[in-house]
C-alpha cells in the first residue's frame, strides 16, 4: 500500500480523465492521493476533487511563483479553506530563487506568514525550496514548526540533516530514478521513518515512463529505486512510507 502525498490532479491532462487515474493508482496500490493546491483557486479545485473521490485528500497554500499575486486577504482565505474537512496541510508554500518569479522578500513574507498559519492551525506544512536552502532553514527556525515536509528534495546531504533536525519530513519524487547523482547520497544517510513519496504529477515522472504523462500509479517506481538504494525491500519502502504519511497528515487508516 503507498500514498502519493503530492500530486497536482487540476492539470487538464489529469483532470479530463481523472476517474481513470484514482482507478489506475488503485490497481497499483496507491490507496490515498494528495492533491496539492499552488494558489487559491487550485486549493478549492483540490477541495473540489478530494469531495468527489474518497480517496483523494486536499492541501491549501500559495506557491512562491504565485506569491506576488496574492490578494490582501489571502490568509483569510487559506483559513477558511483550510477547516473543510478534507483539507489536511497548508501549502505549497516555501521559496524559489531557481525562477525567481516572485520577487524574493515577497516570497519570505508570504512563506513566513503561511507556516506561521499552519502552525497556529495545528496543520501540516508542505514546503516547495528550490536554490533556496539558507533562507528556507532561517525561516524554520524563526517560526520553529516541525510539522513540516521539504517536498521533492534535491538539496544535499548537509541540508537534508540541518532540515532533519530541525524535525523535518523530506519527500521524493521521480528525481531519484533519474540516474546516478546527490539525491542517493541523501537517502542512504537519512532514516527511513523521515522519508515520504510523492510523485508531484504531472511533472518528474519517473523512470521508466520518462516521456509519458506522470500519475500516481506511478509511486512504485519511485519506491522501488529508494529500497535499491536503501539496500531494503520494497515492502519495507511501502510500509514505513504509508505509516509515516498516515501520521504526519492525520490520513484515514
Amino acid at each position: 500500500m503507498y500514498i502519493d502525498t503530492h500530486a497536482h490532479l487540476y492539470y487538464d491532462d489529469l483532470k479530463n480523465q481523472l476517474g481513470d487515474v484514482v482507478k489506475r493508482a488503485e490497481a497499483a496500490g496507491v490507496t490515498q492521493i494528495i492533491c496539492v493546491g499552488t494558489d487559491l483557486p487550485s486549493s478549492k479545485t483540490s477541495i473540489s476533487i478530494a469531495e468527489k473521490y474518497n480517496a483523494v485528500f486536499a492541501t491549501v497554500g500559495v506557491h512562491p511563483h504565485d506569491a506576488k499575486d496574492t490578494p490582501d486577504d489571502y490568509l483569510r482565505q487559506l483559513r477558511d479553506m483550510a477547516s473543510h474537512s478534507k483539507v489536511v496541510a497548508m501549502g505549497e508554500m516555501g521559496l524559489d530563487y531557481f525562477r525567481d518569479f516572485s520577487p524574493r522578500n515577497v516570497q519570505k513574507e508570504v512563506f513566513q506568514s503561511q507556516l506561521a498559519l499552519a502552525r497556529e492551525l495545528d496543520l501540516p506544512a508542505v514546503i516547495h525550496n528550490r536554490d533556496a536552502d539558507e533562507d528556507i532553514l532561517k525561516i524554520l527556525e524563526e517560526v520553529r514548526y516541525e510539522k513540516s515536509v521539504l517536498h521533492c528534495f534535491s538539496s544535499d546531504t548537509e541540508m537534508a540533516g540541518r532540515a532533519v533536525s530541525l524535525g523535518c519530513f523530506l519527500s521524493f519524487t521521480g528525481n531519484v530514478t533519474f540516474g546516478k547523482n546527490h539525491t542517493e547520497a541523501v537517502l542512504s544517510a537519512i532514516p527511513m521513518d523521515r522519508i515520504m513519496l510523492e510523485t508531484d504529477c504531472p511533472f518528474m515522472t519517473p523512470v521508466p515512463n520518462r516521456g509519458k504523462l506522470n500519475e500516481p500509479a506511478n509511486i512504485l517506481h519511485i519506491a522501488q529505486w529508494i529500497a535499491k538504494v536503501k539496500r531494503i525491500d520494497v515492502s519495507e519502502v511501502a510500509e514505513s512510507t504509508t505509516s509515516t504519511a498516515q501520521i504526519f497528515f492525520d490520513l484515514p487508516v
